[in-house]
C-alpha cells in the first residue's frame, strides 16, 4: 500500500523528475524539479491555489515515483523524452508529431548527390532546410538535376567507374554520366558549387545562363528548344519568389507565437533560414485548465525543440518562458553551438512576432469549428466506443477481415487505427497458407495465430531496446468483421498465447449494415447516429477494403502472365509500361532499343534486354 504522507517525507531536496499514476498504474503526469522535495509536497498542500488542473489531477494520484539527476538540465532533457514517451493526461501536450524534410548535398562524396532527407545527421553532408513541404522539396530538386545534371544513383564513384552501362538520365539529358569517366571529378565539382550557391539563394547567374540559352536558340528559330529553357527559367522564378526577404542578418531563426482562449491554443512557428522565410507551420496545443500563455509557450518549445532535427541559432518568442535560460543551455548542447532565446521589443523583429501571433489567432478562429468535427471523429468516437464497452483504455484498435473467391488463394488482411485514425503504416497481410477451401474460420485462426506469435517473439528478441518492429505492439481492442464465431475464433488464438486483450464482433443486420456489438457474450446496441458508429463502419469498411484489394492483386498476377515476364529484368511495372506505350507484343518486337527507352521506368539495360529477347541474341 502506497502511503502518499509517508513517501513525501522520504523526497530528496535533489533535482530530478517526477512522475504520478493513477489506479491503473497509467502515468498522468510528468514533471521536473530542482527540488523534488519542494515541489511534489506542493500537491498535496490544500493552502496553495493550484488552479483547476491540478486539483483535477491530484485527485486521480494513487501514487508517485521520482528519478533524481545530477543536474536541472538533466531533468529537462529527462522530462521531455518521458512526456514525449507516456504523452501524460494532466500535460499540456503539443498535439502534432511532425517531421520536416531537409535537401541533403552529400559534398562527403567524390561524386557528390542532391537527396530528399527527414533527418539530419552528422555525416559531414550540407543540409539546406527543414522546409514545411515535402512537395516544393521534390519539385527543387527535380529542378537543381535538369539544371546542372547531376547524378542520382547509388553508385559508388570512382570505384564503380566504367562497370555498367549509363542509366536513362544519361540519355535523357539529365545527367553527364560521371559514371562513365565523361567528365572528371573537377567538372562535376563545378555543378556543385553552382548548386550550392542556389540553394543559399544566388539565383542570379543561372537566371543570366537560362535567358541567354534561351534568346540564342530564339535566334536560331528552335523555338521548342527556347520554350525548354523558358520553362526552366520560370521554375527557378518560382523558386525564388518563395524565398521571401525578412531581414539581411542572413542568419537562421524560429519565430514561435502564439495564440489562445478558453479551451484551445495554437502556436505558430516561422521558420527564416540564411536570412529568408521558408516556410510557416501551425500546431494545435491540448489545454486542459487554466494554464496561462507562458506555460502554454513553455511546454511547446520544450516538446517542439526536443523532436526537431535542426535547431537554429536564434529563437525568438512571444513571452518569456520559465526554463528560458536552461533551455537556452540544452539546445545549445543538442545544437554544438550557442543558442539564445529572445523576446523582441521593439523594431522588425518584434513585427515578426506580432505577424507569427497573428496568425496563429486567425487559424485558431477560423478553424476551431473543424478541429472540433475532427476530434468528434476521432478522439469522440473512440471515447464512445470505449464507454459501451467499460474498457480502462482505448487508443489502438485492430481489425481483421478474410478475402477469397470460392476459396481460391485466400487471404487475410490486419488493418489499425490509432486515435480514431488509420494508421496504415502498421496495416499487415497475410497470404492462408494452412487451409484449402473457403474456410473462414480456420483462415482467421491461421492469420490471428501468426499475427500475435510474430508479436511476442519479437517483443522477447527486442526487450529493453527503444525500437519496435513490424508486430510489436499490441492492440487496445481487437475487431472482428462479424459476431459471435468470429470473436470466439479470436478468444480462443489469445487464450492460447495467453493474452489478455478485448475482442468485439460487428454485428450486420439483414442488409449486411452494421447494427451493433457483440462482446462478452452479449449484442450491444449502438446509437447508429453517433461517431461511435460512423468510426465502427469506418473499421468495417476499411478492413473490407483492404483485404479484397490485396487478394485481387494476387488473383491479378496469378491469371495474367506475359512472354514479357520470361526476359530479365522486366518486372510488372516495366510490362505495364511497355505495353501501355507499343500496345502490342509485336511493336515491342519490332521497336529498336532507343524506342523502347522511352517507355517509363525503362533505361538502357532493360530495353537491351528486351531486345535481344527477341531478335534471337543471349538474354544478359
Amino acid at each position: 500500500m502506497f502511503d502518499i504522507e509517508e513517501e513525501l517525507k522520504k523526497l530528496p531536496s535533489k533535482p530530478g523528475v517526477y512522475l504520478m499514476h493513477d489506479e491503473t498504474d497509467t502515468i498522468i503526469y510528468v514533471g521536473k524539479a530542482i527540488s523534488l522535495k519542494n515541489r511534489v509536497r506542493q500537491y498535496f498542500q490544500s493552502s496553495r491555489n493550484k488552479g483547476v488542473k491540478i486539483e483535477q489531477m491530484v485527485t486521480h494520484i494513487a501514487w508517485f515515483e521520482y528519478i533524481i539527476t545530477d543536474s536541472e538540465l538533466e531533468a529537462l532533457v529527462l522530462e521531455c523524452n518521458l512526456i514525449k514517451e507516456h504523452r501524460p493526461k494532466y500535460n499540456t501536450m503539443l498535439m502534432d508529431d511532425k517531421t520536416y524534410p531537409f535537401i541533403k548535398v552529400t559534398v562527403n562524396e567524390p561524386y557528390p548527390r542532391v537527396l530528399f532527407s527527414r533527418l539530419m545527421k552528422k555525416d559531414k553532408a550540407k543540409y539546406f532546410g527543414p522546409y514545411t513541404s515535402s512537395g516544393a522539396v521534390k519539385d527543387t530538386i527535380e529542378l537543381i538535376r535538369k539544371l546542372y545534371h547531376i547524378r542520382n544513383c547509388n553508385r559508388s564513384l570512382p570505384k564503380d567507374i566504367g562497370k555498367e552501362r549509363p542509366c536513362l538520365n544519361y540519355h535523357i539529358k539529365q545527367c553527364d554520366a560521371p559514371c562513365q569517366g565523361y567528365l572528371s571529378e573537377e567538372e562535376y565539382q563545378k555543378s556543385i558549387k553552382k548548386v550550392l550557391e542556389f540553394l543559399n539563394g544566388n539565383y542570379t547567374p543561372i537566371l543570366k545562363e537560362l535567358e541567354q540559352k534561351m534568346q540564342d536558340f530564339s535566334d536560331r528559330l528552335e523555338f521548342e528548344k527556347a520554350i525548354e529553357y523558358r520553362e526552366l527559367r520560370n521554375s527557378v522564378l518560382q523558386v525564388a519568389q518563395k524565398q521571401k526577404i525578412t531581414n539581411s542578418d542572413g542568419e537562421d531563426k524560429d519565430i514561435v507565437a502564439m495564440a489562445a482562449d478558453q479551451e484551445d491554443a495554437v502556436v505558430q512557428v516561422f521558420f527564416v533560414r540564411g536570412g529568408k522565410l521558408i516556410g510557416r507551420e501551425h500546431f494545435y496545443v491540448r489545454l486542459l485548465g487554466n494554464e496561462t500563455k507562458e506555460e502554454i509557450l513553455n511546454s511547446f518549445v520544450k516538446q517542439f525543440y526536443s523532436g526537431t532535427p535542426y535547431i537554429p541559432k536564434e529563437i525568438f518568442l512571444q513571452y518569456e518562458i520559465e526554463d528560458q535560460k536552461i533551455l537556452e543551455e540544452w539546445l545549445s548542447e543538442k545544437r554544438e553551438q550557442k543558442v539564445f532565446f529572445r523576446n523582441p521589443k521593439k523594431g522588425m523583429k518584434e513585427k515578426l512576432v506580432e505577424l507569427a501571433a497573428k496568425n496563429a489567432q486567425m487559424v485558431l478562429s477560423q478553424d476551431r469549428e473543424k478541429i472540433k468535427r475532427e476530434e468528434g471523429r476521432t478522439i469522440g468516437a473512440l471515447k464512445e466506443i470505449q464507454k459501451w464497452l467499460e474498457l480502462d483504455k482505448l487508443e489502438r484498435i485492430e481489425a481483421y477481415d478474410i478475402s477469397n473467391t470460392s476459396g481460391y488463394q485466400s487471404v487475410g488482411s490486419m488493418i489499425v487505427y490509432e486515435k480514431g485514425k488509420p494508421y496504415r503504416s502498421d496495416y499487415r497481410k497475410f497470404k492462408i497458407r494452412s487451409v484449402q477451401g473457403p474456410d473462414d474460420y480456420a483462415s482467421m485462426e491461421e492469420v490471428l495465430t501468426r499475427r500475435f506469435r510474430h508479436g511476442i517473439e519479437e517483443k522477447k528478441q527486442l526487450e529493453g531496446m527503444e525500437t519496435y518492429g513490424k508486430f510489436t505492439k499490441f492492440p487496445d481492442l481487437i475487431m472482428m468483421d462479424g459476431g459471435r464465431g468470429q470473436v470466439n475464433v479470436a478468444l480462443r488464438v489469445l487464450e492460447e498465447l495467453r493474452l489478455n486483450i478485448p475482442v468485439c464482433g460487428m454485428v450486420k443486420d439483414d442488409h449486411h449494415r452494421t447494427r451493433g456489438l457483440y462482446f462478452n457474450n452479449v449484442e450491444i446496441p449502438i446509437d447508429t447516429r453517433s461517431e461511435g458508429f460512423h468510426l465502427i463502419t469506418r473499421i468495417q469498411d476499411e478492413a473490407h477494403r483492404f483485404a479484397i484489394e490485396y487478394h485481387r492483386s494476387l488473383r491479378g498476377q496469378n491469371q495474367v502472365h506475359s512472354v514479357l515476364d520470361d526476359i530479365k529484368g522486366i518486372g510488372p511495372a516495366r510490362r505495364k509500361a511497355l505495353m501501355r506505350k507499343f500496345q502490342s507484343i509485336e511493336a515491342i518486337k519490332e521497336a529498336e532499343i532507343s524506342e523502347l527507352m522511352e517507355a517509363d521506368s525503362m533505361n538502357a539495360k532493360a530495353a537491351e534486354a528486351v531486345y535481344r529477347f527477341f531478335h534471337g541474341e543471349q538474354n544478359g
